[in-house]
């Protein structure tokens, strides 16, 4: 194999074949690391979604009918090949996003198989009732049966990672899967697919590339019985208003902005190591990314000052670049947006370090430190999803929490201090559906992944996952 594989064309993989769009059209497939177009994916419309939805309705009832055991099995063997191949995996990853390959090797990759495994065994260990009689000669059973067909929309900052997490839990539950990638970034979900063909009946997991009008077919198919994805907030609005007039399941992942919180007692040294490479990482296109930092005032000048020294010496690179600490931003659109939110700041509020595109091919952007910002400003309620960071001070552990929770979303926080009391007040206090002390952004497969408010409700990962894509049964004898 190459070292640097390209996808030329990709397809969608539907019934266990690969196909192109029925109409033929395509949409152009671009290198985020040097903006020039590197293979084509279908441009799905409602034949394809028609073909698609209807191939796993036809394969849901042998799919559910299978044994616990044989979808660990067939889980199991595709964690198996996805390691195998893992170059080739790696390159159709790198292909679309521009992230660095070793990067992807070291960190995604595992953890992605780790997902699988997980899963893998949670299929034999659903939790549910005891059989018991709650009226006298009666017996009660609760069951947990498989929802159906499930449409499923991934994002394009983790294609590959954001496909297994929504495919796993599904599959094991006994659905089956129609899942739309990100218009940018389908190379890695449809080589999935290709790998998992040899493992799953056809019909089990089918992929359908597209746009947005694309994943509004797919909601709107009376075949699909829920819906998942991960995306934007107004995404996420769209699709459940289009999801309402058929009373459709949703399972909706969306925004987040993320507060950190260092107080006063925190360890300043490790706070700015590891928020140095957290809040960037992926070139800060991440829901959990680090990217309101509230710093205690007593502590906030010396923090601004380390850190900003620290994101300064962030080197964006290349997908082969070994000095490369994130990669390109998706997309010329995305570049754009982050340009805008930088270009748009308030008089008060001041670029500390980066700030800049860099002076090359792609779409690469400087590690961007802001200071001086109020939490009415658009850059603090909004999410920019970029390699910027914003901080801010706080007076006291009551404003610390009022200005975290003070903005729509709320996917995950982290608090920084060595005080057990205060780590478990702000637990507590702080609007989220993920909690991290003196640490920010690990994922485990044993414990939910979701958020509140803005940022959606249902949860990735873990049992918790696992039960949104079943149906509770009572059974009574």
């Amino acid at each position: 194999m190459a070292d640097h594989p390209r996808l030329a064309t990709v397809l969608n993989h539907i019934g266990g074949a690969e196909t192109p769009a029925a109409s033929g059209a395509t949409l152009r497939l671009t290198d985020p690391a040097t903006g020039r177009v590197h293979g084509t994916a279908p441009l799905s419309g409602a034949d394809d979604v028609e073909a698609a939805c209807r191939a796993a309705e036809r394969a849901g009832p042998t799919w559910a009918d299978t044994t616990p055991r044989e979808r660990q099995t067939a889980l199991l063997r595709i964690a198996d090949a996805l390691e195998r191949q893992a170059d080739a995996v790696a390159g159709a990853e790198v292909a679309d996003t521009g992230k660095p390959r070793a990067l992807f090797l070291a960190d995604e990759l595992p953890a992605i198989a780790d997902v699988l495994r997980y899963f893998a065994g949670a299929a034999r260990n659903l939790p549910g009732a005891a059989a018991a009689e709650y009226t006298p000669g009666r017996t009660s059973v609760l069951r947990r049966d498989p929802v159906g067909v499930c449409a499923q929309i991934t994002p394009w900052n983790y294609p590959l990672m954001m496909a297994v997490w929504k495919i796993a839990p599904a599959l094991a539950a006994g659905n089956t899967v129609v899942l739309k990638p990100s218009d940018s970034t389908p190379s890695s979900t449809v080589l999935l697919a290709r790998l998992a063909a040899e493992y799953l009946p056809p019909g089990v997991l089918n992929v359908v590339c597209g746009d947005r009008d694309t994943g509004r077919l797919l909601v709107a198919h009376p075949a699909v019985r829920l819906v998942a994805l991960t995306g934007s907030v107004r995404a996420g609005q769209q699709i459940a208003a289009a999801a309402a007039a058929d009373l459709k399941r949703l399972h909706l992942e969306l925004g987040g902005n993320a507060p950190v919180l260092i107080h006063e007692d925190a360890d300043l040294d490790d706070a700015v190591e590891q928020l140095s490479s957290l809040a960037y990482y992926n070139a800060g296109q991440d829901c959990t990314a680090a990217t309101r930092i509230l710093v205690h005032r007593r502590i906030h000048d010396a923090f601004l000052a380390a850190f900003a020294e620290r994101a300064g010496r962030q080197v964006p690179g290349g997908p082969d670049d070994p000095a490369a600490d994130f990669g390109p931003l998706n997309n010329a659109a995305q570049l754009a947006s982050v340009q805008s939110v930088l270009r748009d700041l308030p008089d008060h509020a001041e670029i500390v370090a980066g700030g800049a595109r860099l002076d090359r091919p792609g779409f690469f952007h400087q590690a961007t430190v802001v200071a001086g910002v109020r939490q009415r400003d658009a850059i603090v309620q909004s999410e920019v999803f970029g390699p910027v960071v914003t901080v801010q001070p706080f007076a006291d552990e009551t404003e610390a929490h009022d200005l975290a929770n003070a903005v729509p979303q709320g996917l995950a926080a982290s608090v920084w201090t060595r005080d057990h009391d205060r780590a478990m007040r702000a637990s507590r206090a702080l609007r989220t559906g993920i909690v991290w002390v003196n640490t920010h952004g690990t994922t485990v497969s044993e414990m939910p992944h979701g958020g509140v408010r803005h940022s959606g409700h249902g949860s990735d990962l873990s049992l918790t996952g696992l039960l949104d894509y079943t149906q509770a049964k009572h059974v009574m004898l």
